[in-house]
């Protein structure tokens, strides 16, 4: 054979490769219309890079083992275990403005919204810890702990300490951390050390073989949730890992500002049901310290709270249904935190709307990001953002890592999941959505602590930028979908 026709053979094989990666990448159900366009540009540029970046990370694949698993979890699990009664009386307690935005978050996790709840926001990262040690140190039954950061620092370390001296008197404890996020952590001595002391152990998504990871399933769709369970009736949840603040890991864009939130009463139940549907996907476990009575209801508690879990093998497009959800729903005030902000195109709209119909309207960020991309994704909407009435500060005094959305001083919701692609399509999430005119005030009261340290970036600012900063931004921002 001619090399002439070897040749032609080798280009042949290569157009009929990248027509068929870009025919994938048009037929693959669930996606925008940005995302099959960033992908099929990526594929004609650069055909080689953009083909293997499909195989590893065009298609959100946890792979079917994985899939199956998890949905005999949650199967197994079951969903909420609230009576009629306690269920009508959340409801009334709700009210028709809000009663369509906690339905929304049942039909993602299940789970019903439960009154009856008290709650306290925690005074900072350390205290947050501190708080968490206490209970796990007066915890009687079981423990339960999820994180997706969990590193060997002073609080780390403070809590490994706290489960091996609950495994040791007798209490379940049952401790999850991400292999990926976590990965220093899982593979020292402290993690040999809990699993001698009796703590049960798991490491969430395990990373193995990554010449595999193509057939297995995506290496980077991983478990973000942040679930402390104690006594199956005290629960945390924000958006802080298990860390210090000063986050060594990333030192210069410390410390970690993060928000925390203790409740007590029956929104523990459906936190545990989420950190058992992690659990189960991974261990086998007959779960038999867990046939007692559900968390009773508090008596002076006056916060109607509702779970909702996210990730990939939930529905599609369920995490930012819940904000968009919250936005259109807003008629006085929005106030929103996030480190990270690379909005769907609706959920960029309905921000917007919500500020056009002259909702106050404040979007908060770090001012000096960890992430370049996400930085300057993040900035190619400022103007659109500004116009439209939003106003935008940048917080200057560390990474605000805070995750917390509040709606007319009425209704709040925080947890794990940013308002990016990761949290939308890749990540395990976990939040609470929560009606309480008390709490969301302390939320809020913390979102106008940023607002104050931070700086406010106008209109007039971005209108300055160079031609270059904002051709970087609106080129990263254009391949957001793909990276």
């Amino acid at each position: 054979m001619s090399s002439s026709v070897i040749a032609i053979s080798l280009v042949a094989l290569h157009v009929a490769l990248q027509a068929g990666f870009i025919v994938r990448a048009l037929l693959r159900p669930y996606r925008e219309p940005s995302s099959r366009i960033a992908w099929v540009l990526v594929i004609l540029a650069l055909p080689a890079v953009g083909m293997s970046a499909y195989v590893l990370f065009g298609e959100t694949n946890i792979g079917r083992r994985r899939v199956a698993r998890y949905k005999a979890a949650i199967a197994l699990v079951g969903p909420a275990t609230e009576t009629g009664h306690e269920m009508r009386e959340a409801m009334e307690g709700l009210g028709a403005d809000h009663e369509q935005l906690f339905r929304l978050g049942q039909s993602i996790s299940g789970f019903l919204p439960v009154s009856g709840n008290a709650a306290r926001l925690m005074p900072d990262s350390d205290s947050a810890i501190d708080s968490m040690i206490a209970d796990i140190d007066a915890a009687q039954e079981n423990v339960h702990l999820l994180f997706y950061i969990w590193l060997d620092d002073t609080n780390g370390r403070k809590v490994v300490e706290a489960l091996k001296r609950a495994a040791r008197r007798g209490v379940v404890v049952r401790a999850m951390a991400d292999d990926l996020g976590s990965r220093k952590l899982v593979r020292s001595g402290h993690w040999t050390a809990m699993q001698e002391a009796g703590v049960r152990l798991a490491r969430a998504l395990p990373v193995g073989n990554l010449l595999l990871h193509p057939i297995r399933g995506r290496v980077d769709l991983r478990n973000h949730r942040k679930i402390v369970v104690i006594d199956s009736r005290i629960t945390y949840c924000g958006s802080q890992n298990c860390a210090d603040p000063a986050f060594l890991p990333k030192a210069k864009y410390g410390p970690w500002v993060d928000l925390m939130v203790r409740f007590e009463g029956p929104v523990s139940d459906q936190n545990q049901k989420l950190f058992l549907q992690d659990w189960l996907s991974h261990v086998d476990d007959p779960l038999t310290d867990l046939q007692g009575a559900p968390a009773r209801r508090r008596s002076d508690g006056d916060v109607i709270a509702q779970a909702i879990g996210t990730g990939p093998t939930i529905r599609n497009s369920a995490m930012p249904e819940v904000f968009e959800a919250l936005m259109h729903n807003a008629k006085d005030d929005l106030i929103i935190t996030t480190p990270y902000f690379v909005p769907s195109e609706a959920m960029h709209s309905a921000l917007c709307s919500a500020a056009f119909r002259n909702v106050r309207t404040s979007l908060v960020m770090p001012k000096h990001n960890d992430s370049w991309v996400v930085a300057a994704a993040s900035r190619s909407f400022y103007l659109e953002l500004l116009k439209a009435g939003v106003r935008i500060f940048e917080y200057p005094n560390g990474l605000l890592h805070a995750k917390s959305m509040t709606v007319d001083g009425e209704i709040a919701l925080i947890g794990s999941a940013n308002l990016d692609r990761r949290s939308f399509d890749l990540n395990y999430e976990n939040n609470i959505l929560l009606k309480s005119h008390a709490l969301s005030a302390k939320i809020r009261e913390r979102q106008e602590a940023y607002i104050s340290a931070s700086g406010e970036v106008t209109r007039s600012d971005v209108e300055k930028w160079s031609v270059g900063r904002r051709l970087w931004n609106n080129s990263v921002a254009m391949l957001g979908p793909v990276l």
